[in-house]
């Protein structure tokens, strides 16, 4: 049985896109990295990623990105406001996504890396 390829949405000075990718390409999947600042087209991704996983999970509270927001912007990143202020604010993104072609899978734990082994 052969591993489906992955395709890795991150940052290229990102350390934890880095450790994913490293993991995953010693675990022997195919993984194609695609910069989410440069390559990604995130009006065509971002929609469905918040459909997939929610805004609560893929936005990134813990970015500097995030603390520079205002309240409004916040309470908005956490409602119907949260695509257009993530395409606009590529780093407010959780990283790395992870596309498997089946499921879209956000940041680098131990639940994600048990989700890729299965």
């Amino acid at each position: 049985m052969s591993i489906p390829p992955l395709t890795l949405y991150g940052l290229k000075n990102c350390d934890t896109c880095r450790k994913a990718l490293a993991a995953l390409t010693t675990a022997g999947h195919d993984v194609a990295f695609v910069d989410i600042r440069a390559e990604a087209d995130l009006p065509a991704r971002v929609p469905a990623w918040l459909k997939a996983v929610g805004a609560e999970k893929l936005v990134n509270r813990r970015s500097t990105t995030w603390r520079g927001l205002t309240t409004a912007q916040q309470a908005g990143a956490l409602g119907d406001g949260a695509a257009a202020l993530l395409i606009a604010n590529p780093a407010l993104i959780k990283r790395p996504v992870i596309d498997t072609g089946a499921d879209i899978l956000v940041g680098w734990d131990k639940g994600t890396e048990q989700a890729l082994k299965a």
